[in-house]
């Protein structure tokens, strides 16, 4: 997990799952209103609380797996799966939409959406604790694991820049730039996903 290849691969797989770009918005719609001081403060809030669910999941979530019965090999083949929905998604447009339901229930200036809907489930959501689950479960030693944290760490940090370019950000690449961009990380996204599964696979020797 310490090779350049590797690295790319776990910044790309966490990097399209986050989705840092297509945030930007949602954050917009979610602090309309606010000072750039508040806003700044609920960014790096919901940040800090998606990092704290990540490592949590990145330090114990194979271990949860192990006592629920459930092997690495089989939760690859899953996530995988999940992540190709996710990609599906992201390439028919249904991804941002039901993220935007999440945002228009927390447009309120008397709510604090830091914890919900921005920690979870949009930054920290299903795909990102899937996706951590696995790329930690696939690194070899301490320097591997290490490595991946500190690629979500790097990811994460993205996604607070954003927050606070956002306004710039959106009127950069408009909603047809967004939605390319959206697409093009969709596609990446459904190939790194069908990886995950051939990995998977191979792992219970169906695959080579």
């Amino acid at each position: 997990m310490t090779d350049l290849p590797a690295l790319i691969a776990a910044f790309t797989a966490m990097f399209i799952v986050i989705d840092p770009i297509g945030l930007a918005p949602l954050f917009i719609a979610m602090t309309q209103g606010m000072t750039q001081a508040h806003r700044r403060a609920i960014g790096a809030r919901a940040c800090l609380v998606a990092i704290g669910l990540l490592l949590m999941f990145a330090f114990f979530g194979e271990s949860l797996l192990e006592f629920v019965g459930i092997s690495m090999h089989a939760f690859r083949i899953a996530g995988g799966v999940l992540l190709f929905i996710t990609a599906l998604d992201m390439l028919f447009e249904r991804r941002q939409a039901r993220r935007q339901d999440n945002a228009d229930d927390a447009i309120d200036p008397a709510h604090d959406p830091s914890i919900f809907p921005l920690a979870i489930p949009l930054i920290a959501g299903p795909g990102a604790i899937a996706t951590i689950i696995l790329l930690t479960g696939q690194a070899d030693d301490a320097m591997g694991f290490g490595a991946v944290l500190g690629v979500m760490m790097i990811v994460i940090g993205m996604v607070f820049a954003m927050f606070m370019a956002a306004g710039l950000l959106e009127k950069m690449l408009g909603k047809t730039g967004i939605n390319v961009v959206t697409r093009l990380l969709g596609m990446l996204l459904a190939a790194l996903s069908v990886q995950f599964i051939l990995d998977g696979l191979e792992g219970f020797g169906l695959a080579g």
